[in-house]
């Protein structure tokens, strides 16, 4: 069950994850060397282009990294305790109890051969030893809760008789069943309208504060980041290249990787009267990545130091950079200012 907050109390610390798929060539680097914390309570957001390994980290924290996919390395601390020394079924006990994982896509998550209220059961069968009749009872308080009309006739439905915002909503019935401490969103509205994603958006918000939850939000939609998140750590090839509260990433963007993401919006308070910026090039493959910052092909301030792969800096007020720019070693521009860059640009 959620618990409750306390003052600088991470639920979740995540030490330098290394999670790799291996073939018979080479080690492909998926995660490589993550470190972040969530806070009880709060939300963080996971933002970065795709393969930029944010469902991979994700899918470590549940431990649920098939073959050829491994966890090679790093620390995963959730309440105090190391997920990567839980046993299978410790973390079977944990998976959907404690911590829940609202995935990407309903219609493939959810079973189509059982019922929606079948499948909501099953959680409270599993975790809370309830028999069919008080699990159905608990399965439409729900379905209630997560504003799902006319439950007692939607829950004997299969998910194929639902709309696309009603699986959703059946899928963070399903998470939520037995109040996690911590929900895992990925992409949770992904493939559904601006207005039923609004509405998930919100219901996610809502629920959260009931219960105390804490949030671990998987997107590459920055709007949506700036709506739900406390803080905001930006991933690129496997790695965090800035970590922030979610007002300094939006006020303040320091890493050029960050920046490029926040020109690529389009302005709300103005009509578009030009192309908007882009990042030039692609993320580079996770089996082919640069030898020094993952970033620098693609970067405008890029000098000989980034050659060398930055290590994550902690600044003066607790954010974090992987970037040479604010280190006494750089050797490009020293007046380079990526900010200034980017109202530049804005403008």
């Amino acid at each position: 069950m959620a618990t409750e907050s306390t003052a600088n109390d991470n639920i979740l610390e995540v030490k330098d994850l290394r999670t790799s798929f291996f073939t018979n060539e080479q080690e492909v680097k998926a995660v490589d060397g993550v470190t972040f914390s969530l806070p009880r309570g709060k939300t963080v957001g996971i933002v970065g282009e795709s393969g930029s390994g944010k469902s991979i980290t994700s899918l470590s924290i549940m431990r649920l990294i098939d073959q050829p996919g491994e966890i090679i390395g790093g620390d995963i601390l959730f309440n105090n305790e190391n997920l990567l020394e839980k046993n299978n079924n410790q973390m079977r006990d944990i998976r959907g109890k404690d911590i829940s994982m609202i995935f990407q896509e309903p219609m493939t998550s959810l079973n189509p051969t059982y019922t929606v209220g079948q499948q909501i059961s099953e959680a409270y069968k599993i975790h809370e030893g309830l028999r069919k009749k008080e699990a159905r009872h608990r399965s439409i308080e729900m379905l209630k809760l997560v504003g799902i009309p006319s439950p007692e006739k939607r829950i004997d439905q299969y998910p194929h008789e639902l709309s696309g915002g009603m699986r959703q909503r059946v899928m963070i019935a399903i998470a939520l069943a037995c109040s996690p401490d911590l929900l895992i969103a990925d992409e949770p509205t992904t493939a559904l309208d601006v207005t039923i994603q609004a509405q998930i958006l919100e219901l996610i918000k809502e629920l959260q504060e009931k219960l105390n939850m804490s949030v671990l939000l998987i997107t590459h939609d920055l709007g949506v980041v700036a709506e739900t998140c406390d803080y905001v750590a930006v991933m690129y090839c496997g790695k965090i290249v800035e970590y922030a509260d979610v007002r300094t990433i939006f006020k303040d963007p320091k890493h050029p990787y960050t920046v490029g993401l926040l020109n690529s919006l389009p302005p709300h308070d103005r009509d578009i009267e030009e192309d908007l910026p882009v990042i030039k090039g692609n993320v580079p493959s996770p089996a082919e990545l640069p030898k020094g910052c993952r970033f620098a092909p693609r970067c405008p301030f890029a000098s000989e130091i980034c050659n060398t792969l930055p290590d994550l800096k902690t600044d003066e007020n607790e954010n974090q950079i992987r970037c040479w720019i604010y280190s006494d070693e750089w050797d490009g521009d020293p007046e380079v200012n990526v900010h200034a860059e980017r109202t530049t640009q804005s403008n």
